[in-house]
């Protein structure tokens, strides 16, 4: 179908009134995606900056970074790897990171012989290693598995980056001191999201600047 006659049926069928509407609308959810970035980078860019410090010094050290999340965090996560192992920005080596997200029977046979509050805390004990570190990404906090996966990280002896939203929930409280909670201060799922995607492409670029000066 071609774009104009798409705008046309919109103009036409909603009318004018109903067009401004829409754009405002667009315009309000990009002020307020702004507004929220804007906040958590006053509140989390130190914290940020210390996260990505660890996860460049395991890195650095021959560890990997595990990552693991639902739904849109399962996407996150599955990002965050992405740009590890290949690249973000800079030509670097490759880096080491696995998503616990992926491996579909994997997660079904944890699921179908334990339950699904396993499915990350499992592989947890089967892939993570001392002085790895764990990116457990959640935005309210209330995943059981998320939560789940941060102690088996603890008995993994691993330190865990928690992006989390809204009050920070189970996962929140399961953090220890030596870790990192990035809680975005917002309510709204979707400002919670796009918020963690952004610090994760601040995480990329740290260790992307780290990495290529080594290649230097």
């Amino acid at each position: 179908m071609r774009d104009d006659a798409s705008e046309t049926s919109l103009a036409g069928g909603a009318g004018s009134t109903g067009l401004s509407q829409a754009v405002a609308q667009i315009a309000a959810i990009f002020d307020d995606s702004v507004e929220t970035k804007r906040r958590a980078c006053s509140k989390l860019a130190p914290a940020v900056a210390s996260a990505a410090a660890l996860m460049a010094d395991a890195l650095g050290s021959g560890h990997k970074i595990l990552s693991c999340g639902n739904g849109g965090s399962a996407a996150d996560s599955q990002h965050f790897a992405a740009e590890l192992i290949n690249r973000f920005e800079s030509e670097r080596k490759a880096l080491a990171a696995v998503a616990l997200t992926t491996d579909s029977s994997t997660l079904t046979s944890i699921a179908n012989d334990y339950s699904y509050d396993r499915i990350f805390s499992r592989q947890v004990e089967a892939l993570g290693a001392p002085g790895d570190v764990l990116l457990a990404i959640t935005t309210s906090g209330t995943s059981p598995n998320v939560t789940a996966a941060i102690r088996a990280a603890h008995e993994k002896s691993m330190r865990v980056v928690l992006l989390d939203g809204k009050d920070g929930g189970a996962a929140a409280d399961a953090i220890r001191p030596a870790d990192i909670e990035l809680r975005v201060p917002s309510e709204s799922t979707a400002r919670i999201q796009e918020v963690h995607l952004l610090i994760i492409h601040c995480l990329c670029d740290f260790i992307d600047k780290v990495f290529d000066t080594e290649a230097d």
